[in-house]
């Protein structure tokens, strides 16, 4: 389910076709990509860190890490930190903390995106809630978002996973 109406209409005024697909509460990425029974490597999840002064959505794969210092020179800055739950509260006041889409454009904050996604069709991710997620064409996603593409991942071993 989407909580919010922003999204949604942000889409459907974009003409995207996209579908909603509702799964059982997770509080992460890879727990709604195995209610969603599929594979964790196609969810995507959304880190919000602050860089500096601002602050940024770095978005990559379920089962990957952010590594946080190449973060700092995609972002070009000295410092960068995860967003605490109470920034992430104020930053997006219409999601539940930690589901918040991959849509920075309609928060005011810059999404990167790493390259592992750009090569998939599809995109799956948190639709502002923890039970529910969109599904859509990466394309869309892209002419929508204008999300800046780098490499920032820290993909696990397997002792990890």
């Amino acid at each position: 389910m989407i909580t919010h109406q922003r999204l949604q209409s942000y889409l459907d005024s974009h003409k995207i076709p996209y579908l909603v697909v509702n799964h059982s509460i997770a509080y992460t990425a890879r727990e709604a990509a195995d209610s969603l029974h599929i594979p964790a490597n196609t969810f995507a999840k959304v880190v919000v860190v602050k860089a500096d002064s601002r602050y940024a959505m770095a978005v990559l794969p379920s089962t990957w890490k952010v590594d946080l210092k190449r973060l700092e020179h995609v972002l070009e800055c000295h410092h960068v930190r995860l967003a605490t739950e109470d920034e992430l509260g104020i930053l997006f006041p219409d999601c539940e903390i930690g589901s918040m889409p991959p849509f920075g454009n309609l928060y005011g904050t810059p999404v990167y995106v790493d390259a592992t996604l750009t090569g998939d069709e599809e995109i799956v991710f948190d639709a502002g809630s923890h039970v529910g997620a969109i599904k859509m064409r990466y394309k869309d996603f892209a002419d929508l978002v204008r999300p800046q593409v780098e490499d920032f991942h820290h993909e696990p071993t397997k002792l990890e996973c």
